[in-house]
């Protein structure tokens, strides 16, 4: 079929424009030429190009000499970013190991990153002049020092300890704090064994509420999520002891006054068939802010759930158990995007 692009002495012409001989179909295939002007070795003598299967041998490929090339599999491969040096994890663990040391911090924010204690604990033993830095005892509670710095604590060096955060289901009857002096059953009993590193949770929920809480080391991260300014959303699901009249649902939509702060809640929907249960959204900090909202109005919470706290939920996570957060979590919690 290709003796037509060819002369009577043998000498090839020009390739010319293919185009499709008359009276053949509009399907029918144009023949195949390389860039030099050759046919592809598998037509010269007058033959198809061949078939493989998938699982089979694949298509040799030909460079423009006609030469083999390598066979499949050998190119150029992406590299995996979810596993590679360019995840999330690898980028959090190579900012803390490569971070300037020349850049001072102040001396309870690096005892509270270091996991010693909190800030306030640490400005507690700055000022009881237990901590000592390059040797030199400091009881100023706004000294700054830097990570290359001596730093020790009862004589003991200070070490950087890596960044935990763990998200809890929170049963009930457990206390919400690092130590309880009435040895009530508490939050950190629970999560004890998950990691060496001291962990404390990030804010508050009462014994008797359940729900998401979250764990952590970090204290700057800690500081974000607790200070009121930060606008973090939660959401509960409440159970009342009646149901909601809709006049006293009008006054809480509307707000209603705690410790002289107007609490108005960003939603306030009805999951279920009936009045008694409540999901609500809020993004006051104040301490028992939802008991005492319906308290205010005459109704007494039965059940409270928190179900979400700042974009974290309990998805998979069954009532007292707890799983590590992802980096992916993380980078979200850290960006302030809640």
């Amino acid at each position: 079929m290709f003796d037509k692009f060819n002369n009577n002495d043998g000498e090839r012409k020009p390739r010319p424009r293919f185009r499709r001989e008359e009276g053949a179909p509009m399907h029918a295939p144009r023949p195949r030429f390389h860039r030099e002007g050759e046919s592809r070795p598998f037509n010269q003598e007058g033959e198809g190009r061949p078939r493989f299967h998938r699982e089979g041998e694949g298509r040799p490929h030909f460079s423009h000499d006609g030469s083999e090339r390598r066979p499949q599999g050998f190119g150029f491969k992406k590299p995996n970013r979810n596993n590679g040096v360019y995840s999330n994890k690898k980028q959090q663990v190579y900012r803390e190991q490569h971070e300037d040391p020349t850049k001072p911090v102040r001396l309870n924010k690096f005892l509270a990153n270091a996991g010693i204690c909190s800030r306030r604990e640490a400005d507690d033993f700055i000022q009881a002049g237990v901590i000592t830095v390059n040797g030199v005892t400091v009881d100023s509670l706004g000294a700054k020092v830097l990570p290359t710095d001596d730093i020790r604590f009862h004589d003991q060096p200070v070490r950087r300890e890596r960044k935990v955060y763990i998200l809890l289901n929170k049963p009930k009857n457990t206390v919400t704090t690092t130590d309880d002096p009435q040895e009530r059953h508490t939050v950190i009993d629970i999560v004890r064994n998950a990691c060496p590193e001291r962990i404390y949770p990030v804010g508050r929920l009462d014994r008797n509420t359940t729900g998401v809480l979250l764990l952590t080391n970090d204290g700057d991260l800690a500081a974000k999520l607790t200070h009121p300014k930060y606008n973090k959303k939660k959401i509960y699901a409440v159970t009342l002891d009646r149901e909601l009249d809709e006049v006293d649902e009008a006054i809480i939509r509307a707000g209603v006054t705690l410790d002289d702060e107007r609490i108005i809640p960003d939603a306030l929907e009805f999951p279920k068939q009936d009045r008694k249960h409540i999901g609500l959204e809020i993004h006051s900090g104040q301490n028992r802010v939802v008991r005492r909202i319906f308290e205010k109005v005459g109704y007494k919470v039965v059940n409270l759930d928190r179900v979400s706290f700042a974009g974290l939920t309990k998805k998979n996570v069954g009532r007292g158990k707890y799983r590590f957060l992802t980096p992916k979590e993380v980078a979200f919690l850290q960006m302030g995007q809640f």
